[in-house]
C-alpha cells in the first residue's frame, strides 16, 4: 500500500517586532490565503489572527529583534505559525492580566479552526494556528 505525501508549500516572513510592521504580515497572508481560495470573510478571518499574533509578540517582548511567520500551504489548509523568542507559559499567554494579549487570543481561537502554542528556551514562544478552506 502507497501513501501518497500531501503537497506542501511554505511560505517564510521575518518582520521587525514593531508595530508598524504588522500590515506588511497582514496583507502577505492576504496573499497566501487567496491561492486557497478562501472566502473573503475567511481571508479577513487570518489577517485579523495574525495581527492579533504578531501584536501580542510585540506587547510580551518589546525588545525583541524579529517576529517569523511561517505559513504552510497544503491542499486544504493554511497553517500559520508565529514565532518570537521570549519565554511566557501557556496561563501567562492566556491571561487578562496581559492587557489585550488576554483579548487577542480569545480573537485567536474564536477566528481559526485550530490554535495551540508553547513556549520553551530554544524556540521562544510559538503561536500554531489552522485555517481549513470551507471552515471544515
Amino acid at each position: 500500500m502507497t501513501v501518497q505525501q500531501e503537497s506542501v508549500n511554505v511560505v517564510e516572513l521575518r518582520i521587525p517586532c514593531k508595530p508598524e510592521f504588522v500590515s506588511v504580515a497582514r496583507l502577505a497572508v492576504a496573499g497566501i490565503s487567496n491561492r486557497l481560495h478562501f472566502t473573503v470573510e475567511e481571508i479577513e478571518d487570518i489577517k485579523l489572527a495574525v495581527a492579533e499574533a504578531c501584536t501580542n509578540c510585540i506587547q510580551r517582548s518589546p525588545d525583541a529583534k524579529e517576529i517569523t511567520i511561517m505559513c504552510e500551504i497544503a491542499t486544504e489548509e493554511l497553517r500559520i505559525i508565529v514565532r518570537d523568542h521570549s519565554i511566557h507559559s501557556p496561563a501567562e499567554l492566556d491571561s487578562p492580566e496581559l492587557g489585550s494579549g488576554g483579548l487577542g487570543v480569545f480573537l485567536i481561537r474564536s477566528l481559526m479552526d485550530e490554535v495551540d502554542y508553547r513556549s520553551d528556551d530554544r524556540d521562544g514562544t510559538v503561536l500554531r494556528m489552522v485555517k481549513r478552506a470551507g471552515g471544515t
